[in-house]
């Protein structure tokens, strides 16, 4: 039997020192590269993991202002702020914020739209946090906290947001706040605006958003490395917004509105004594409160392409024909001019031609008013009065004139985006189309049509001016601000208009405008409660050719008469002047002035004995259910109307296609 050979001991030695050394190198390289990556984080990325450190322990919390509250003139809230849950997201916590938002686009109803917006947002953001969803309901809240271990750095936050408890009634003057866009985000001071969502976008919420938005404090507390905060180490209230109360007055705006409901129009209400708004109504309006969060697409899409255009502020930018409205000024400018006097007198036989010209421009009544002074003219609406008084003062003096009422330009009221209307010229003219003025022009200029084109606004400023004897009037709408009186809000001198005639003659107005309801064109809304001046028009919107007469039955009713009625009250100490606009609404006299004199009669006469309160907090709610209930009938009878249109639009595609088969069949 053989013996097992005995083992090298020199061989099993070399093996074991080569494993020796190679075991030492794999040391040394490993110490090496702890050595080289302890040198490499402690002094060439020394500050930015020291940074990292701290944001992991140390995190500063932005802490937004309540923005100021807006108030009607007798304390009425008409913009709050309201706790909401929102949803936010910590980049500085996400790794992958675009596959966060894809997970969490279900839960919040998100968009592929909203999700590039608020990823532009991150991106901007410098890891400050990030709104993802304003107003979440209570099914969203309870969807997130099923998953919430799995969304880190996204939390549910309770903010305050914006309110408008009246929905349409204050629109289009107060406006609303939105999301803060890409463009807002370039010209904002981001200091003043930390933590803060929303911004001003349109009327008394953009024009003051300085006065209402405050100033942000913060919250520095330590947090775990989940992002969980742990305690709370400083903090710095925020300054919340001023509060502003407005000119306006509730009671006098729901008339104004309930006045208008159903039809297409504007109404402006100003004290004349100082310019105070009292009312500022375009109708059809709209709901604010969807703007706050994110109008849906859908919602958008159904206002902007809405025939009677609820989005557009006819009473800041509509322009219209002022028709015989401007009559009692222009009237004034004869008298300034030395062409007219209270005595002068002209015959009317039913038209007016220039001379030379056998073109008639027609009086409204056939036949003519015979003999005609200033008073009369004012009273029963002459035109041919106005005719001949423009062919002898010209385009440039009337112009000159009718400019110190404020026509042709903006009033100055404290509302962004307003249009000046135009009050032409023949350089005007030239400027706009290059051509020369003609003489028949300005007969049309006369009685408030052709070129002259002014807003509600503005007719109710120059009326308002009327009422106070020549006083230059600048609208406004802040009458304080945390109870001080509003400042900087006139942003031009107030000063009587130049004029060259008498003192008494303004009375003598007054008394024109209000035999105009007594005996004139205005007669419908008389009363003997208390005193009123006023002045109707009727403006044209399609044209009628020579020797026709005007048919209203044949015409589209969008193509109707504009109906105006402007005037003041009580006519011995006027504290409302106001201006009613209805879109085709057809005559001044029948369809405007009822409705100047509802609004007279609720502020000279029920206001401080009765005066329209809002609803209580149950009432409010339940007319915003009823108007959810409308709206949701709305949308399905739209759906409905729509998706037969689509299937009327497919059998008609198909019957095409078919017809030209068969004539391709044919033809072979």
């Amino acid at each position: 039997m053989n013996k097992p050979l005995a083992p090298d001991t020199e061989q099993v030695n070399r093996i074991f020192m080569h494993r020796i050394i190679i075991l030492g190198v794999l040391i040394f390289a490993g110490l090496s590269g702890l050595l080289l990556r302890y040198g490499y984080l402690q002094v060439y990325a020394h500050e930015q993991y020291l940074t990292q450190a701290d944001n992991n322990r140390i995190k500063l919390i932005s802490a937004p202002p309540s923005r100021g509250y807006i108030y009607d003139r007798n304390g009425i809230l008409l913009a709050d702020n309201q706790p909401v849950f929102t949803a936010m997201l910590s980049p500085d916590e996400v790794v992958n914020p675009e596959r966060t938002l894809a997970l969490l686009a279900p839960i919040f109803d998100l968009s592929d739209t909203d999700i590039t917006d608020i990823l532009a947002r991150i991106s901007r953001s410098k890891n400050d946090p990030v709104t993802i969803k304003i107003d979440v309901t209570e099914q969203q809240l309870a969807q997130f906290s099923e998953r919430k271990p799995f969304f880190r750095g996204v939390d549910i936050q309770s903010k305050l947001t914006r309110s408008y408890p009246y929905d349409e009634l204050f629109a289009h003057v107060i406006g609303y706040v939105g999301r803060i866009n890409d463009k807002e985000s370039k010209r904002i001071d981001k200091d003043r605006y930390a933590g803060t969502d929303l911004i001003g976008k349109i009327g008394i919420e953009d024009f003051y958003e300085d006065i209402l938005l405050g100033q942000p404090g913060y919250q520095s507390v330590e947090t775990d490395a989940h992002g969980n905060i742990l305690r709370q180490l400083e903090s710095k209230a925020p300054t919340a917004g001023n509060d502003i109360t407005l000119s306006l007055d509730y009671g006098l705006q729901t008339v104004a509105q309930q006045q208008l409901d159903g039809r297409r129009g504007a109404i402006v209400a100003i004290d004349p004594k100082n310019g105070d708004v009292l009312a500022f109504v375009s109708n059809p309006s709209y709901n604010p409160n969807p703007f706050i969060s994110g109008i849906s697409f859908k919602d958008y899409g159904e206002l902007r392409d809405d025939l009677d255009q609820p989005l557009y502020n006819r009473a800041l930018q509509g322009m219209y024909p002022p028709a015989s409205t401007i009559k009692p000024f222009e009237g004034l400018g004869g008298i300034h001019y030395g062409l007219r006097n209270w005595e002068t007198t002209i015959y009317d036989p039913g038209y007016f031609s220039l001379p030379g010209d056998s073109h008639r421009f027609r009086d409204w009544k056939k036949g003519g008013h015979g003999t005609v002074n200033l008073k009369k003219s004012i009273m029963m609406s002459v035109d041919t009065y106005y005719y001949k008084l423009a062919y002898e003062m010209g385009i440039e003096r009337l112009h000159d004139w009718m400019s110190k009422f404020g026509f042709g330009a903006q009033t100055g009221i404290d509302l962004p985006n307003e249009k000046s209307g135009i009050m032409p010229s023949a350089q005007w003219k030239k400027e706009t189309y290059d051509k020369g003025w003609l003489p028949g022009e300005t007969i049309s200029v006369s009685i408030g049509q052709g070129y002259f084109l002014a807003t509600p606004l503005q007719v109710a400023n120059a009326t308002a001016m009327t009422a106070s004897k020549g006083q230059h009037i600048t609208p406004h709408l802040l009458k304080s601000s945390d109870g001080s009186a509003a400042v900087n809000v006139i942003t031009k001198p107030d000063g009587k208009i130049e004029y060259n005639g008498k003192p008494s003659d303004w009375l003598r107005m007054h008394d024109a405008m209000e035999d105009t309801v007594k005996n004139g064109t205005a007669r419908g809304i008389y009363t003997p409660s208390y005193r009123i001046a006023g002045k109707t028009g009727t403006a044209q919107v399609k044209s009628i050719a020579q020797g026709k007469s005007y048919n209203k039955s044949s015409l589209d009713k969008r193509h109707w008469d504009h109906a105006w009625f402007t005037g003041f009250a009580p006519v011995d100490n006027p504290d409302i002047a106001l201006a009613v606009l209805v879109e085709n609404g057809g005559g001044g006299s029948k369809v405007a002035a009822p409705i100047g004199r509802a609004l007279f009669d609720y502020w000279v006469m029920q206001r401080k004995t009765k005066p329209i309160l809002p609803p209580s907090a149950d009432q409010l709610a339940i007319i915003k259910r009823q108007k959810a209930v409308d709206k949701a009938a709305r949308d399905v009878i739209r759906d409905q109307r729509l998706a037969l249109e689509e299937e009327a639009k497919a059998e008609a595609e198909a019957e095409k296609a078919s017809a030209a088969v068969i004539a391709t069949a044919t033809s072979g």
